[in-house]
């Protein structure tokens, strides 16, 4: 019977079979496997570079540079009017909010992945679902890191490079449409 008339009974035939059931690991392991197509012509396919770590942890000074960062972009949230909403939407002492901020940073801007193995996925979306974040929010989040991004990141290409990112993700967390 064809695969596709019949799955499970194709699956009970030839999964199931003892030609099947009696290889073991190594054997399977140890098989060498022809080219799948040996007269393939390569020579017009040109290399895939190889993915490079994000550079940013590093440009931004290290885990060192975003303490910095975080600190200011808090001290902004703090002074900014225009940040009043969403300061509000933090606890008063934010001294754990610095923390998780500094550690998710730290690995979204190519550093030690501490922050997934302490928190897991970062499900951003689903972690900020409980705060009303429009635009008026996004906007007030991106001026306070703006306003951070210009006091501790002197290269204006990186600033730019971040602002994209923060304003990518920002825009992502909205859950708003005003």
């Amino acid at each position: 019977m064809p695969f596709a008339t019949k799955p499970c009974v194709w699956l009970v035939q030839h999964l199931l079979n003892p030609a099947y059931l009696s290889l073991t690991r190594e054997t399977v392991m140890s098989t060498t496997l022809p080219p799948i197509n040996p007269t393939l012509d390569t020579s017009r396919h040109k290399a895939i570079p190889q993915i490079q770590s994000n550079p940013h942890f590093a440009q931004i000074g290290g885990v060192e540079g975003i303490n910095r960062l975080v600190e200011r972009f808090y001290f902004h949230m703090n002074s900014q009017p225009q940040a009043m909403a969403i300061r509000g939407m933090h606890a008063a002492d934010l001294t754990e909010t610095k923390a998780v901020l500094v550690l998710f940073l730290a690995e979204w801007l190519g550093g030690p992945k501490v922050y997934s193995s302490r928190h897991g996925h970062p499900r951003l979306r689903q972690r900020h679902a409980m705060f009303g974040i429009g635009t008026a929010e996004r906007d007030a989040w991106m001026l306070c890191m703006r306003l951070a991004m210009q006091d501790e990141i002197t290269q204006p290409a990186l600033r730019q490079q971040l602002e994209q990112a923060f304003f990518k993700t920002a825009d992502f967390i909205r859950n708003q449409q005003t």
